[in-house]
């Protein structure tokens, strides 16, 4: 049992954040039932494409059932507000208003269903000055200050490689949903569910503590500074004899480790890097001292070098090489998934273990309206 078999969730939603959340749900457990116009999810068409189906759109859509439903005909409308009155979730990221035109918002919803936990993702969230502004995960990342403190910090700003904004919203939705649904759960009275209003640009504030305390204790605003931290060093990627390497030493033990292991006990006497604080105000100087010493080793040395000494330090991977480490391999986080048309692929699944099991794929990612009919027969209504 995992721990939302108990737990029906009807999504409508497309691309990322919304789908995200569903899939977290789903790998709970829960029946996500995943609501999609005649053309389908948006990132259906996404690349790569492997044989006629999107591994993008698996990558978040596993473990779920497709419905597709055509909102625009009275029928289609009427099977999607039956299909969400039977849930205990209803997932939306549309823009604010637009499922209340469909008579599926949560006001109209919970006059019949009081109990239902409803959940809408938005870019600025459902009410404000920018309720109606849509908007994706860079446009997010840059609104929301990430991109002034993303790059080198002679650079342009950059956006993050990973969708911040769009997972970072998911989680902080799914987390929502699951307190609400233990809050229902746990009541001794009533029937009361939760309106829950996530927000892109929120959660992506939510995220930002090292930033925001900065310009709250200083009054300035942060800078980029590539992957060196504003507050710790040594704290960055750094350059050896044969590629990169990134090194956190930031208290003083394990600097003092770091320093014997390359054989430079001089800078732990050095006055300007005498606590983190200095480390951190010196730490383009630091670099550079550093830099010099880690050109007479190989990367696989120095890591060597520093774990025998427990200095937090690892390998800058590319996906491929980290998805051939033995911890990855050990933890079984890469799981076989079946595309439609019985085409192999692989996934990575949930990180969560729970009382030690893992959380992987029980239901493949399903193809456009796969289980219309199944699901719509166990409402007894027609297709």
């Amino acid at each position: 049992m995992r721990p939302l078999s108990a737990i029906k969730v009807v999504e409508f939603c497309q691309v990322l954040a919304g789908p995200f959340c569903g899939c977290l749900l789903a790998d709970m457990g829960a029946d996500v039932i995943k609501v999609e116009p005649p053309e389908g999810d948006l990132m259906r068409a996404w690349p790569p494409i492997v044989e006629g189906y999107s591994q993008y759109f698996a990558s978040v859509n596993r473990n779920k059932r497709s419905v597709v439903l055509d909102l625009k005909t009275p029928q289609g409308l009427a099977n999607a507000r039956k299909l969400a009155l039977s849930a205990d979730v209803v997932l939306e990221n549309f823009r604010p208003g637009v499922m209340a035109k469909f008579g599926l918002d949560h006001a109209t919803l919970a006059k019949e269903k009081p109990s239902l936990v409803y959940c809408s993702i938005s870019a600025y969230g459902q009410s404000g000055p920018r309720a109606g502004e849509g908007g994706f995960d860079m446009t997010l990342q840059a609104m929301s200050g990430a991109m002034s403190v993303t790059g080198d910090a002679d650079g342009r700003p950059a956006k993050c490689g990973i969708p911040i904004a769009d997972f970072t919203t998911g989680l902080y939705a799914a987390f929502s949903v699951a307190a609400s649904l233990n809050k229902i759960a746990r009541a001794t009275a009533g029937d009361n569910g939760d309106y829950i209003d996530i927000s892109m640009l929120g959660s992506m504030l939510g995220i930002a503590n090292l930033q925001t305390s900065e310009l709250f204790g200083t009054g300035r605003d942060p800078v980029r500074l590539g992957s060196a931290h504003p507050m710790n060093a040594p704290y960055a990627g750094f350059r050896c004899r044969d590629g990169d390497i990134a090194l956190a030493a930031g208290t003083n033990k394990l600097w003092a480790a770091a320093c014997e292991g390359i054989g430079r006990n001089d800078l732990t006497a050095d006055p300007r890097f005498a606590t983190p604080s200095l480390r951190a105000k010196n730490q383009h100087e630091l670099h550079d001292l550093l830099e010099q010493t880690f050109a007479q080793f190989d990367a696989a040395q120095l890591l060597k070098i520093f774990r025998e000494r427990g200095v937090p330090c690892a390998p800058i991977n590319t996906y491929s090489q980290v998805l051939a480490d033995p911890q990855v391999e050990h933890m079984q986080w890469v799981e076989p998934v079946t595309l439609p048309g019985n085409v192999a692929s692989k996934t990575v699944i949930s990180p969560q273990r729970v009382s030690g099991v893992r959380l992987g794929v029980y239901r493949n990612p399903p193809a456009l309206g796969e289980h219309t009919t199944e699901v719509l027969e166990e409402l007894f209504l027609k297709t």
